[in-house]
């Protein structure tokens, strides 16, 4: 196979491309790193199609590889063709290889396989030859054998059926056939073990849809409720067009003798071998495409959100509400460090709510804080109400906003933030979480598993090796975009940048402890096992601000500092005037790209990206993203009333539409038909996570909790 013209193909880019990406990813550079410093080579691929490209060479190279083994064992097995060799180097697909290989696979005992042994095979040659002139079991008769095991007549027919059976079964193109007429014609099913349960299921009590329309959450809840033995869950094939296909296929002529026989081995290689195992890939093939799709629904959800944009320069206190353990506080100042930690104890049982409100005023004048992050969970509405309350009372133009919490508690409980906070309990920890996920969302969530997060669904039922790298590349993907501080970043964060392992980030973080702020990107070189490579491909995502030298604050790759000083030099621009805050307009003053790229002995691309930097220096992408609703006022589900308009945020982007925060404590669902005017095959196409928008409240329905809304206004 041309793995190279078939990623070309499949990915709609020229084959040059593929071949720089290809080479690139060979030799051990990232994602990120290809995408931004080596455009000139890919023709400037982003990393979404990288990621794809990278992805399906594995697979077409795992495909090779089997075919090459299957190719072997077939050969050494004597019955390698050249009919079958070709159609083995055709095959475009594992499951195709694995259908040409199916005859020749070692396999377990089986009822062809024993009646072999029996030496019932020169028998069911006869029979499929269709040649016998004379009574079936008058012909068996001869294959009568104490000494084999065969008994009677019937004995003998019924092994050599057996044997015509797997035979049939195991025809490739019969396999394609019938595979590919179930994904079209077939239904699947499902009914419940047990009616008169009540389940989150019982939509599904009485199923069915055909195969080709059933969307992707309803496979993973069908898939569910089988797994949690609630439901029977089964596809039903079109089984008489399938006979009739395989009987056309199997049967050379009609013949008195062997026809009945023939049908009866072509409905058993069906029934028994076939129909289950087509059964299985089909299943397997909806859930791989359901866990698929859901993947991808999660990672453009957790991207939205780590790329929520900062809320610099404020005190924050970071609110943790509870009921009986009290609500946890921690103050933390503009640049994440945590000034003064308490408890309160406003809401039920102690319900000490003026002794709060002191405790409040005292830590609002004594560090002017200016926001509070309250978290989304138990005992946050009481917490929300109390805290409108009092910013009524009081003169200072304080404000709130509700964040999600979701892996708090997985953070404040992990050995990080033991390390991180050894002298404060997983309560405190929480409030600290919650107060810088508000001041950088990135910084802070990287810290948790991305599968804690929260903007997902049905992740417990995916693979979760499949789940865990999809989503470790995203994390990836937005810190090397946004770039991190070289002198104030985690390990936490480190660890996701291009060329940086774990291993690679503690030392980062121990060198830069030992030996104080970096100041200078080719000081990297002096931390523990951070080599040249792994240098080349994270200098241009640290930062240094206020360094020895000023490209250090930009994303201009060291590799180009020659060239990039070199430009300055021409537009007469000392180097300083960058760490003002960058050159605005420097990029007009070039009057042809391509020929000042030449003459630099650089790529035009990357003249494009230095200028870039040069004239708004470490831009932050994040900037262009909705910032948070804040708050002053508190809403009640008892005050929603259909036709009100509101203003909310979205919280999470499923399959079947979106929740959106409109600061009732409980999310509202805009289903996928209620977000747009125009056709939309899913939400993304539409909204993401963070996204601010409006919408009009449908229906309340306090009992069961549901808000339903639109964003169709007009």
């Amino acid at each position: 196979m041309d793995i190279i013209s078939t990623l070309a193909k499949e990915l709609e880019v020229g084959r040059g491309q593929v071949e720089a990406a290809v080479r690139l990813i060979d030799e051990g550079n990232t994602i990120p790193f290809i995408a931004r410093y080596r455009k000139e080579a890919t023709g400037a691929l982003n990393d979404e199609i990288l990621r794809n490209l990278d992805e399906r060479l594995k697979y077409l190279r795992g495909l090779d590889e089997r075919r090459e083994q299957v190719l072997r064992s077939i050969e050494e097995q004597g019955k390698l063709t050249e009919e079958l060799k070709n159609k083995l180097l055709e095959a475009k697909t594992m499951v195709a290889v694995e259908d040409l290989y199916l005859p020749y696979r070692p396999k377990r005992k089986t009822r062809a396989g024993i009646a072999k042994e029996k030496g019932l095979e020169p028998l069911a040659d006869l029979i499929s030859l269709q040649l016998l002139k004379e009574p079936l079991e008058k012909t068996a008769e001869a294959y009568i054998s104490e000494e084999k095991g065969v008994a009677s007549v019937k004995e003998a027919i019924d092994g050599a059926r057996d044997i015509l059976a797997e035979r049939i079964s195991e025809e490739a193109s019969y396999r394609d056939y019938i595979r590919r007429l179930t994904a079209e014609e077939g239904m699947i099913t499902s009914e419940a073990k047990d009616e008169s349960a009540e389940s989150v299921y019982e939509m599904y009590y009485h199923f069915e849809e055909p195969v080709k329309k059933c969307a992707g959450h309803r496979i993973l809840a069908l898939n569910r409720g089988e797994k949690e033995k609630i439901l029977t869950v089964k596809i039903l094939a079109p089984e008489e067009k399938i006979l009739s296909y395989l009987e056309k296929r199997v049967l050379q002529r009609e013949n008195p003798i062997t026809s009945p026989i023939i049908k009866e081995a072509a409905e058993d290689a069906y029934h028994r071998l076939m129909a289950p195992a087509i059964e299985r890939e089909l299943r397997g093939s909806l859930t791989e495409k359901a866990e698929d799709g859901a993947i991808r629904v999660f990672g453009k959800n957790l991207e939205q959100l780590l790329m929520q944009p900062p809320i610099t320069g404020r005190v924050v206190l970071g609110w943790d509400p509870a009921f009986r353990t009290g609500c946890k506080l921690a103050v933390v100042d503009a640049t994440g460090k945590v000034l003064d930690t308490v408890v309160i104890y406003p809401t039920a049982p102690q319900n000490k709510v003026e002794e709060a409100k002191k405790v409040l005023k005292r830590l609002i004048e004594t560090y002017h804080i200016s926001l509070i992050s309250v978290g989304n969970g138990t005992a946050s509405r009481e917490s929300e109400q109390m805290i409108a309350e009092f910013l009524k009372e009081i003169p200072e133009p304080v404000q709130y906003v509700i964040v999600s919490e979701a892996g708090a508690s997985v953070y404040s409980a992990s050995k990080l933030a033991t390390e991180e906070f050894p002298e404060f309990d997983v309560g405190q920890r929480s409030a600290v979480s919650i107060a810088r996920r508000l001041q950088d969302p990135l910084a802070e969530l990287v810290k948790i598993d991305p599968k804690s997060i929260g903007v997902g669904q049905y992740q417990h039922d995916m693979n979760q090796k499949h789940l865990s790298e999809a989503l470790g590349n995203v994390v990836e993907d937005c810190v090397n975009r946004v770039g991190v501080d070289l002198n104030t970043a985690s390990a936490s964060i480190l660890e996701y940048v291009s060329g940086i392992s774990k291993a690679l980030a503690k030392n980062i973080v121990a060198y830069r402890e030992e030996n104080g702020a970096f100041r200078s990107r080719k000081q990297l070189l002096k931390v523990a096992k951070l080599g040249p490579k792994a240098f080349e491909q994270c200098a241009g995502f640290m930062r240094i601000a206020g360094g020895e030298n000023p490209l250090d604050a930009t994303s201009v790759h060291p590799e180009s500092y020659g060239a990039a000083l070199e430009l300055l030099k021409r537009l007469g621009v000392k180097p300083e005037e960058i760490s003002g805050g960058g050159i605005p307009g420097i990029g007009r003053r070039i009057h042809d790209y391509a020929k000042t790229a030449g003459e630099l002995g650089i790529g035009e691309l990357t003249l494009r990206d230095i200028v870039s930097e040069l004239e708004k220096p470490a831009r932050d992408p994040r900037e262009e993203m909705p910032k948070p609703v804040l708050r002053t006022d508190v809403l009640d589900m008892k005050d929603l009333k259909p036709g009100m308009i509101l203003k909310g945020t979205v919280r999470n982007v499923i399959d079947f539409g979106a929740f959106v925060d409109i600061g009732v404590h409980q999310d509202g669902l805009v289903h996928i038909s209620q977000i747009s005017k125009k056709f939309i095959r899913h939400p993304l196409e539409a909204v993401s996570v963070g996204d601010v928008v409006e919408v009009k409240v449908l229906s309340v329905d306090p009992a069961k909790k549901r808000i339903a809304l639109t964003m169709k206004l007009e």
